[in-house]
Order: C-alpha cells, then structure tokens, then sequence
C-alpha cells in the first residue's frame, strides 16, 4: 500500500475504533499507532523497536503467521495477541501443497496458548468443519 494511503487509513481507523495492522514494517506500524502482522517465512523490519514500544505502553496489536510448529513458537515467545495458523485446507494461492486438516491445525492451535485464527482455503461451506480451538477464520478467495 502506497504510504500516501496509510496516514489517512490509520487516522479513519481510530475514529471507527478499527485495529490497522501493517505487515513486516515494524517502524511504521509504531508510526501509525498501529498493530504489526509478522509473516511466518519473511523478515520483518523494525522488529526491535516495535516489541520494545510494547513493554513500554498499551501494547499495539501484534499478529503471527504460522504454517506449522516453528511458527507456533515464535508466537509464544513474542508474545503474539493472535496467531493466523495455516494453511488449514488446501487452497487456490498455493496450488498442489497440502493443508493441515482440521486435526493437525487443532492439535498445532491447542499449543498456541492463544486465539488462533484459521486461514487458508476456508469458505462459507467448510467453516463448518473448524475445530472449536478457532477463534475465528480468515480467508481471500473464500470471500470472492
């Protein structure tokens, strides 16, 4: 997203009492006040400064992604407010690779120690099919 955007998009956000999470850019999520989503397999810059701020002050949301185990820990040791766990079906943006299944993703969120919400290849028919550990469900191609 153009950065031009983000300033209006985290003010309007505050005033509808919306949490703005910016992906893998620590620095500016602080700089919007906003919360940070830290993707499983890619860096995230400004990492430090945005977990310090945490300890400081009411913290910014803070969002992990996780494909499998490392994930999960990585989000127990950062202290993650919620963890996006998938890929929990197959799905269309990652042709051919298998998903968790629904007791793989269970047993994976049961460690999480907290909310977890399922992405990847849920939609309106299979969302039936989530274990009671989700705390919710996200999706893409699932909404279109």
């Amino acid at each position: 997203m153009a950065p031009a955007l983000l300033r209006p998009l985290a003010a309007l956000a505050r005033q509808r009492q919306l949490a703005l999470v910016v992906a893998a850019e620590g620095r500016t999520a602080l700089a919007l006040r906003a919360g940070l989503h830290l993707p499983d397999r890619r860096p995230a810059r400004g990492l430090l400064p945005f977990l310090l701020a945490r300890r400081r002050r009411r913290p910014p949301l803070l969002s992990v992604a996780a494909h499998g185990r490392a994930g999960i820990a990585r989000a127990r040791r950062l202290r993650a407010d919620l963890v996006l766990l998938s890929p929990v079906f197959p799905t269309a943006s990652h042709p051919g690779a298998p998903g968790l299944g629904t007791l793989r993703w269970a047993a994976l969120a049961r460690r999480a120690g907290r909310p977890v919400i399922a992405l990847g290849g849920v939609n309106a028919r299979n969302s039936r099919r989530l274990p009671p550990a989700a705390s919710g469900w996200a999706a893409i191609g699932g909404l279109s």
